[in-house]
């Protein structure tokens, strides 16, 4: 069994692409309730995450709420990588290494574009319906 198992398709997933504005997703986290989302680039790649605190933090050191300045600010400035992808390929074990620090792990391809995400919430589904001795572990 590998990541592939646990995947949330791209199609389903909310991101930002790079080049949204400070508004576009501070409007997305709002919106669909995330305390992050992943960036991707307009080709495809994972860029990284953006946190409600990113978000924040940077707002504050703007010194301005005002909504034109929001729009006019781009995220690209303030993407982390505190959430760095796995590959397709990775193993369940080193996932659920990953699963235990992050609400969501990135997961690309061999060209590193963005495919989905795996959540902590399915995998601790995953393993409480399946008992304590699930076969992924």
């Amino acid at each position: 069994m590998n990541v592939i198992f646990f995947l949330i398709p791209k199609s389903q997933v909310t991101y930002l692409t790079e080049g949204s504005s400070f508004r576009q997703g501070l409007e997305k986290l709002r919106r669909h309730g995330y305390t992050a989302v992943p960036v991707v680039s307009r080709e495809g790649k994972y860029l990284g995450s953006i946190s409600e605190g990113d978000f924040l933090w940077n707002i504050m050191s703007m010194g301005s709420l005002d909504l034109n300045e929001l729009e006019e600010a781009r995220i690209d400035d303030i993407i982390s990588d505190r959430a760095p992808p796995v590959r397709v390929t990775t193993s369940v074990e080193e996932l659920l290494d990953r699963i235990l620090d992050q609400n969501f792990v990135p997961v690309v391809d061999d060209r590193d574009v963005f495919v989905g995400i795996v959540t902590r919430r399915s995998v601790l589904a995953y393993l409480m319906s399946n008992g304590a001795e699930a076969e992924c572990c």
